[in-house]
This record gives C-alpha cells, structure tokens and sequence, in this order.
C-alpha cells in the first residue's frame, strides 16, 4: 500500500512513524513533512491547502491512502479534492469539518443530536458578548467560533480580558464554565460505524501547575488510571454514535478522525470541543500504544468497512509525551536554533517527534516554530514511561527551551 500523509507537525510524525511500521505499507510519503519526517517518508513540496495540487501529487505517486492531518486543509476541503480524484482518503470533507472550523456549528449540531455540553451563546457584537459574559459569571470561557491553531481560548477570571478577546474575534462562542477532569477521546469512523480510541489527558497550559497562558498542548499521557470505569463506552453511545448520526442523518456525512475534548463534571460528562482530526499532543501516546497495524484501519474507515474489522489492540502499558517548545512560546516564538543531542534519546528508552523543526543549510535541525519537538516514551506504567520521556528530554539543547516537568506527575503518584 502507498500511503501519502498530508501535514508536517509532530502528529503526522507519529502517524508516519506508525504507518513505517506496517508491513502492508511499501511506500510512505509526506507533504510537506519536516526534518524529522523526512527519515521515515520520502517528503514533497505541497502547499496543503490546495486540494487540487495535493490530489495532482496523489495521483502521481500512484497513492493506495492519503491521510490529510491538519485541521485547515480538511476545513479547505482538500479530502473533497481527493476524493473526487478518485483515490481514497481518511480525513472529513470540508463541509463535515466545520465540526471543528466552527464552534457555532458544532454546537448546532449537538443540540440536534442531544449530545451533552456546555450552556452557551453565539456573539457578535460586544454587547452581545457583555451580556454573556454577565449571564453566566466567572470564571468566563471565550471560544474563537473559527479555527486557531488551538490558542482561540480564553479562560479567565477577569472580565476585561474575556471581553477583550471576544471583541477581537468576528464570531465568539461563550459558555458557561465546566469544572472537573478533562479527557480527550478519539474515535475513528467512516460515517457509520465508530471505533473509539484510548482515552488520553493532555496539559494546555504553557507553565507546571497548570499556569500561564493557554497553548497548543504541552505534553500528554494514556491510560488515565483515574477515569471512571466504562467512560469510553459512555463517550459512545452519548457523544460519539450520536454526533456520526447526526451528521450523516444532515447529509454531511462525517468519515476520518472525530475528537471529543471532554469535562467530567460534578453533573456528568460534557463536551468542550470537537475537532477533526487526531490531536496534538494526544495522537503520540495513543498511537504508541496501538498495536494493531494503522493503515488497515485507515483504510477501512476511508472506504466504509470499518464494520468488517477485529477490535483494536493496545498495549496494555503507558505511553508519555513532552513537548518542548521555543523560547517565548506561545506568545512569540523564537526561531532559526540549532537542535543539539537528538541522536542521544533513543539510547534514553525515548523517541522523538519533530513538529516546529526545519533543516539548516549543512543538515543540521533548526527550530522553526512555537511548539518545536515532543519527546515519546512507552513504559510499563506511567512512572516508567515518564521517567523514559523526561531523560530523553534532558538529552536535549535548544537555547531557550522551554517544557513543563509535570506531565503525568499526579496521575503517576
């Protein structure tokens, strides 16, 4: 099978470093990749919102699969490109991505299929935004309605900075807080059928102790030995089957990676978000823990038999990720460092995954972004796995690094 992955972060770094593991897998490419791609996938030149160019490099390369995995190409309907070129494609068309493209939507579409989530408004003026803000009280939750590479939420307990934000925004959607645990659940579905994933728990917040500002994620670990039992089956048949079913039941149907961002409230479990596609830095621990080849299932979801398929497999172990990220991260990020002892963490028991990184003009790895690299390790439980991971992290030199030490800490004590 020729698989073309269509991305360059740390996700499709993790999702090329499973599927260069498949023995069904003969070829693997990568458009545009990065540096660290390149070493598993051969890696092309692509602009990847142009889903006529990317169905153009499909075709030549005579692609079996092409796995589009960020959220702007799916929202630009880059797989509606590929599809109709006839090769099959893992990732949700455009108009099935405003899942994620739009928080306004997908609260639409939740209210239709009786998913649980947070009370909310649609604003679009700053009174409109005031009103909501004082309807339901601190601490205030402000959501960018489009995409925003993960950093288009404020939460805080300060008015002014929520309506700041919203103000900022052409469409917000603001709700009411939710309080407890949160979970990211992935579930892979080609419209039909669903097949959730491992749970997995990510950190937002740029500083230990859940402190400053909110970014991308900034680490993640599988299992949660604290999540309560049966919560994927749960997530299933309250969340996930209902979603699927309401968006085919609309006439878009939803087929590729669907992720629920969940609070385990004192009131039941909730919904924050949707997005489209596997989550960074979730996709690294739950894909170092399957152990079922990837592109069969892929496959299988791009062309509708997810049905036809065994169940997963998975590691029965944990798996822990840390991202290391530039100085100045998420607020201006420096870039253009050199990447120092990159070779030295595998010999920690550790791997990494490129995401913000570039090659320098003599070969050498350049940082090249906010969120520059996560270091992977799997281990028997999570201290080992968290002990693997940070001793690769410590292998590391990037002038004005930066990482949280407490990915994992209190679900590992």
């Amino acid at each position: 099978m020729k698989v073309l992955v269509i991305g360059g972060g740390a996700r499709e770094h993790a999702l090329c470093r499973s599927l260069s593991q498949d023995p069904a897998v003969t070829e693997l490419h990568c458009a545009p990749g990065n540096a660290g791609i390149a070493q598993v996938a051969t890696v092309h030149p692509v602009d990847q919102l142009d889903g006529a160019a990317v169905a153009a490099l499909a075709r030549r390369l005579g692609s079996d699969l092409v796995v589009v995995g960020p959220e702007a190409p799916l929202v630009a309907g880059v797989s509606d490109a590929v599809r109709a070129a006839g090769i099959p494609v893992f990732g949700p068309s455009g108009e099935a991505a405003q899942l994620e493209g739009s928080k306004a939507f997908a609260k639409d579409v939740m209210a239709g299929a009786g998913v649980p989530t947070a009370r909310s408004y649609v604003c679009t003026t700053e009174a409109e935004a005031a009103e909501a803000l004082d309807a339901f009280g601190a601490p205030y939750v402000v959501k960018d309605d489009g995409l925003a590479a993960g950093k288009g939420v404020v939460v805080t307990a300060d008015r002014a900075e929520a309506l700041a934000h919203a103000v900022s925004c052409d469409r917000v959607v603001i709700e009411e807080y939710l309080d407890g645990p949160e979970v990211s659940l992935f579930a892979i579905t080609d419209g039909v059928t669903v097949l959730p994933l491992v749970p997995a728990q990510d950190f937002k917040r740029a500083l230990d102790g859940d402190q400053g500002p909110n970014t991308g994620g900034m680490g993640a670990y599988s299992p949660l030995p604290w999540a309560p039992e049966g919560l994927v089956q749960e997530v299933l048949e309250t969340v996930l089957q209902p979603t699927v079913d309401e968006l085919r039941h609309r006439g878009t149907p939803f087929s590729g990676l669907l992720y629920a961002g969940l609070a385990l409230t004192s009131r039941g479990t909730r919904v924050i978000e949707f997005n489209a596609r596997f989550g960074d830095p979730e996709t690294q621990v739950v894909l170092a823990r399957l152990r079922t080849p990837l592109a069969g299932v892929l496959l299988a979801a791009a062309e509708g038999t997810l049905d036809t398929l065994e169940p997963l497999r998975w590691d029965e172990g944990a798996a822990v990720t840390v991202v290391i990220a530039s100085e100045g991260y998420p607020a201006a990020p420096r870039t253009g460092d050199p990447i120092d002892g990159l070779d030295a963490v595998e010999a920690e028991g550790a791997y990494v995954l490129h995401a913000g990184t570039a090659a320098g003009p003599a070969g050498e790895v350049l940082s090249a972004g906010g969120r520059v690299l996560s270091v992977t390790a799997a281990g028997a439980d999570l201290a080992e796995a968290r002990e693997l991971a940070y001793r690769g992290v410590a292998r590391i030199s990037l002038k004005g690094g930066q990482h949280r030490t407490d990915i994992a800490l209190k679900a590992a004590q």
